[in-house]
């Protein structure tokens, strides 16, 4: 089983903790070059990568010989693109969620992944790969729970006083596409299978007044319903004054669990003063760093093994759909029934 040379492109917040990921922690993965066309975040590749070449595009990063996979880190907007260019270069392609902002590119991408099956395209769900939820599917599979007739999740994003979500939010594809694609997923493959036939969603924008000029919220709820009678209802703000947070609550016939919730940075609980306190999670990696990795190594060792990929673009592709649905239900204040 050979090694799997890796070329990453976006070394930003979320790119700089891949690429270190990939540099140091995932067995078979030697990171061989990286890319960016930000002056700065080369320079931190170049004092922080020892043995990947730095370049400025991923037409550049794509001649690196002897390069077989591509880990995107970049803006939504380029996802598709960059994705197409580095299938016909010949490379397997790791990409963070979400696949696009619209169908007709998530078919794009299907139609020619589908014309190279040696080559594997895996999108970045990163939750799946958590142990906590991992151990929740684990008892819903087995049979624990009974029937799941319910499945609730809830994310809190840490107000930012920086305000990078509204500068973000014009090419964000808005809270449910960002943010909510995440649980959306997680509640397709708590499904086990059932399609999802129905959808709803209200929202509110009070602590970011400024995202209202592309239409985004900073507070969503959504409903999903599925054909075999499971609902799925999301939470989802930008808005937490309890630091990061996600959670899933599983209810079925014969119980229910809870995971995530209580996870605290560090682990522990200070009782003083007549009050109980624990401080919250700065961000999404740090409740989910093992989970990067997890997802990371999965990847890798597909490709080592010739396996098909963990996660399926017709995944991608379905998340991507129910997530527009919620958003164009928050829009047009209404239920949207999904073909």
């Amino acid at each position: 089983m050979k090694t799997v040379n890796i070329g990453i492109v976006g070394l930003g917040r979320l790119g700089r903790r891949h690429a270190l990921n990939l540099l140091a922690s995932v067995p078979g993965a030697v990171l061989v070059a990286a890319a960016s066309p930000v002056a700065e975040e080369r320079q931190w590749g170049s004092e922080n990568l020892p043995g990947a070449v730095i370049y400025a595009s991923l037409g550049e990063l794509l001649k690196h010989d002897g390069l077989d996979a591509v880990w995107l880190v970049t803006p939504t907007s380029l996802h598709v693109e960059q994705i197409e260019e580095s299938l016909l270069a010949g490379k397997h392609v790791f990409c963070e969620k979400p696949l696009s902002l619209t169908l007709a590119e998530c078919d794009r991408v299907l139609a020619l992944a589908e014309q190279r099956p040696d080559q594997m395209v895996m999108i970045g769900f990163t939750r799946r790969f958590d142990a906590a939820y991992m151990a929740l599917k684990q008892r819903i599979d087995a049979g624990e729970l009974g029937k799941v007739y319910r499945v609730h999740f809830e994310s809190h994003d840490p107000i930012d006083p920086h305000g990078f979500f509204v500068k973000f939010a014009p090419t964000s594809g808005g809270l449910f596409l960002d943010c909510g694609i995440h649980d959306v997923d997680l509640a397709r493959w708590l499904a086990n299978g059932a399609r999802a036939v129905r959808v709803s969603a209200s929202g509110s924008n009070l602590q970011y007044p400024g995202l209202a000029e592309c239409s985004d919220i900073d507070t969503g709820v959504g409903t999903i319903e599925f054909d075999n009678g499971l609902i799925a209802t999301l939470f989802i703000s930008r808005t937490s004054h309890r630091g990061y947070e996600a959670t899933l609550w599983a209810s079925g016939t014969e119980g229910g669990a809870l995971a995530g919730k209580g996870i605290a940075a560090p682990a522990i609980t200070v009782e003083q003063g007549n009050r109980v306190s624990q401080q919250g999670l700065p961000d999404f990696f740090a409740r989910f760093s093992d989970a990067f990795l997890i997802e990371a190594k999965a990847f890798v060792d597909a490709i080592r093994q010739g396996a098909s990929s963990p996660l399926t673009l017709a995944d991608a592709r379905e998340a991507t759909r129910i997530a527009i649905a919620l958003r164009e239900a928050y829009e047009g204040h209404r239920v949207i029934e999904l073909g």
